[in-house]
């Protein structure tokens, strides 16, 4: 017998009477959760650190409730089975018939079984401590798991309570799950998802991308509040960039962070590296490495989850204590559960490929014998009524110790105030854009000193011409070089574009600038899609985000990055954003300081709102007063020059600072030769589109106020834009009513060693490509507005110098 055997022996032999019942009916076990050696032992020591704390009055009710834990755990298995591959639940267990069963059974089963035991535990640990953590899951698709736990203790939005509260709620659930059904509007009927959504009671991120949980969970709660971060062990291949957490957490501004890896050793149809006891051991070597303190504990035993909850929430405190006396110095080690389990366990499949879909080796609908291994592996997981209702009065106490639904979890509330804003003073002269960013953004940290700052920066402020916001805030580092760096700096800077937007996304209840190479920023899409999608259908179910609105900006532009080859040169970033949905994704082109600084305000107004603004970093002329920007930022659009003569004009519009000058160079040459033209910038294209559907129109312009700007007796229009011709011609059709009698130009994917000038010529989009655009459109030769230089220059026969110059 082992000195640890030893131990735990002793430990129970201290226990006596009630106590003694209780530990022997917990410690038997439930179905098919056991209890070993080594957690009987934890779980004696948790238990009387839980009464030393005064958590709980005694031993007795710590066993009780974890005796009501597995109970729950288990009740919980027996109904994600149930929603993959039934029509109908008989809560006494009885066997079902053929017709119960789906003619497609559907669901990903194997994880959510996982995520069962673990989802349960944190229910029950809020239980056993009276406090309400908040919680997120990384892989969303095992979201059956959250909505079965959730329906059995009650713990849902209105939508679910009203579909899933009743007598027969859990065959409800089970039918609704990929049900497919479908509105009128196209929208789902069911208040349910295959991932994680808006109807799930505290769900906070869909979890549908692998890996962005991973570099969120430690910007997200504030100190006093807990966070409990389910995480994937596929993710631990998607995204390194979670090795940083230690780097980033400080006790002065971040909550304790609770991770646990769910290993269960299988994606989808492969074993992964942590499937294997050599690639768990790297693992944790790896971790430690880095700065965590990673631990192995039994994944498939619903208190060991809460021995580990517990001892990491308690640990990390210790270390904050230790930090802020200064006793310890960052950073510090953050402690990192690895729950060893296998796929799908509890049910037929466990650790088989087949486990992560269907792991019936065939349909119960259709087959006797698949009918019969259902029922032989379900039947172990089935908990009476009566039982199973004892054990939720048990761990339901909220009313008791006054405290929320886990539904109502801090982050799942987040809500700051709404921010002070500054006003600047206006500036006349030509300055960088990214200045007005700049002098904004401290402005507006020093003016709401309550709402946490973050700036997400993966390599140059200076550069991009946000040095004083990196005077201010500074850069996050362990062992500061400079006076650019500080142990509690704002900046989250590392070369990782997911790592540093998700540091912004995370830090919904502060305020938030991310800055990058436009380029660059392509590597945040999957990120902030994932955020975008989520906001929106939060307000899509009335229950809209409540965050600070933030920018990401896409500085070191296409149009000024000539110097760095055509890698640097791309506007997929600014054109994938203009693709979703207006009202929770801007994207804006402010050509100047003045058109910068007025957007500004209402970017941190909004809520649930992510704006990317694309702004040249090297100084530009002041084209806007403080009004025209004020108008320009209302409405989107502004009519900058006009000179119609009694003759037809052409219509020039411009999108985009350096296509801004060179349709004011080409208009004044139209005005030099006496031609008509009316000249209007578009800042924000998503509001001129056509809207897709009504939560999009509320932000569009109207017909009336289109028509102003754009008169359709104007059918003759050339646009030089900053995006890529088609994209832009396309989200904004309605401008082009007549393709035969208009022209865009853009990014046509041209590019390498070049100036501003160089890329706007190669690119077809220079002063005198507009205005042979011009001619064109008005049918008049292609040199009408050309000398036979500039000419032959723009038909490629001359020399390019002519334009460029």
């Amino acid at each position: 017998m082992s000195a640890h055997d030893l131990n735990n022996d002793s430990l129970v032999n201290t226990l006596t009477g009630n106590a003694q019942d209780a530990y022997d009916y917990w410690r038997a076990g439930y179905g098919v959760i056991n209890h070993g050696d080594r957690l009987c032992a934890s779980v004696l020591r948790v238990a009387r650190q839980l009464v030393n704390r005064k958590l709980q009055p005694n031993l007795e009710t710590v066993f009780h409730h974890l005796a009501a834990l597995d109970r729950l755990a288990s009740a919980g298995m027996w109904q994600v089975v149930h929603m993959t591959y039934t029509n109908r639940v008989c809560r006494k267990g009885r066997a079902l018939a053929a017709d119960d069963f789906k003619p497609k059974p559907e669901g990903h089963t194997g994880g959510a079984l996982n995520m069962v035991p673990a989802y349960a535990a944190y229910l029950a640990t809020n239980s056993l401590t009276g406090k309400t953590r908040s919680w997120l899951m990384g892989q969303g698709h095992c979201v059956a798991a959250i909505d079965a736990l959730n329906v059995l203790t009650g713990n849902l939005h209105p939508e679910q309570q009203q579909a899933y509260g009743g007598a027969d709620g859990l065959t409800q659930l089970a039918r609704d799950f990929y049900s497919y059904r479908q509105n009128p509007d196209g929208s789902n009927v069911a208040p349910l998802g295959s991932h994680v959504n808006p109807y799930t009671a505290g769900g906070i991120i869909e979890g549908g991308y692998l890996g962005f949980a991973e570099l969120q969970y430690a910007h997200m709660p504030l100190p006093g509040e807990s966070l409990v971060a389910f995480l994937s062990d596929g993710a631990a291949e998607e995204q390194r960039g979670s090795d940083w957490i230690p780097r980033w957490w400080r006790a002065e501004d971040c909550g304790s962070i609770m991770p646990i890896m769910i290993a269960n050793g299988r994606r989808i149809e492969q074993r992964t590296e942590l499937g294997t006891r050599e690639g768990l051991e790297r693992f944790e070597e790896h971790l430690s490495a880095r700065g965590f303190a990673p631990f192995r504990f039994d994944g498939r035993d619903p208190a060991a989850f809460v021995c580990a909850i517990l001892d990491m929430e308690w640990a990390l405190e210790e270390q904050a204590e230790a930090v802020l006396s200064g006793q310890q110095n960052y950073p510090a080690r953050i402690p990192y559960g690895i729950a060893e389990t296998i796929k799908g366990f509890g049910f037929y499949g466990a650790g088989e490929n087949s486990a992560h879909n269907l792991p019936l080796p065939g349909n119960p609908r259709v087959d006797a014998r698949i009918r019969e291994l259902f029922h032989q592996y379900t039947t172990p997981l089935h908990v009476e009524p009566d039982t199973l209702n004892a054990a939720l009065r048990t761990l339901n106490r909220h009313q008791d110790q006054k405290r929320p639904l886990e539904r109502d979890h801090p982050l799942a509330l987040r809500n700051p105030p709404d921010p002070v804003i500054p006003t600047l003073a206006p500036v006349q002269q030509a300055a960088s854009p990214m200045t007005a960013i700049s002098d904004f953004f401290c402005a507006l940290v020093g003016a709401n000193p309550t709402l946490r700052p973050r700036v997400g920066n993966p390599d140059e402020l200076v550069s991009n011409r946000l040095e004083g916001v990196l005077h201010l805030l500074k850069h996050r580092v362990n062992e500061p070089e400079n006076d650019n760096e500080s142990v509690l700096g704002g900046v989250i800077t590392v070369l990782n574009e997911e790592a540093v937007v998700s540091a912004c996304l995370a830090n919904k209840a502060g305020l938030n600038l991310v800055a990058s190479y436009e380029a660059f920023c392509v590597k945040m899409l999957g990120a902030i899609r994932q955020e975008l999608m989520f906001s929106r259908h939060q307000a899509a179910v009335g229950r809209p985000a409540r965050w600070l609105g933030l920018p990401v900006v896409a500085t070191s532009h296409t149009w000024e990055n000539g110097k760095n080859e055509q890698s640097h040169q791309d506007t997929t970033f600014c054109e994938s954003l203009l693709g979703e949905m207006s009202d929770v994704s801007r994207v804006v082109f402010p050509a100047d300081y003045s058109s910068t600084l007025a957007l500004m305000p209402d970017i941190y107004r909004n809520r649930g709102r992510i704006t990317c603004m694309v702004v040249p970093k090297r100084e530009r002329p002041c084209v806007f007063n403080t009004a025209e920007a004020a108008l320009l930022a209302r409405q989107g659009a502004i009519v900058i020059d006009e000179d119609t003569g009694g003759r037809e004009p052409v219509m020039v519009i411009a999108n985009g600072a350096y296509q801004l000058s060179e349709a004011i160079r080409a208009c004044e040459r139209l005005r030099d030769s006496s031609a008509a033209f009316r000249l209007v910038y578009v800042q924000e294209p998503g509001r001129l589109r056509q809207p897709r559907d009504a939560l999009e129109a509320a932000v569009c312009v109207n017909e009336l106020e289109r028509e102003q700007l754009f008169p359709s007796r104007l059918s003759r229009r050339v646009a030089l834009t900053h995006m890529r011709p088609e994209v832009f011609r396309g989200h904004l059709h309605t401008l082009f009513p007549a393709p035969a009698t208009s022209r865009v130009l853009g990014y046509r994917n041209h590019g390498g060693t070049l100036n501003e000038a160089g890329m706007l010529f190669t690119n077809g989009c220079s002063w005198a490509h507009a205005l042979a655009a011009c001619a064109s459109v008005m049918a008049l030769p292609p040199g009408e507005w050309l000398s036979s230089a500039e000419l032959a220059a723009v038909e490629g026969r001359g020399d390019a110098a002519v334009i460029t110059r």
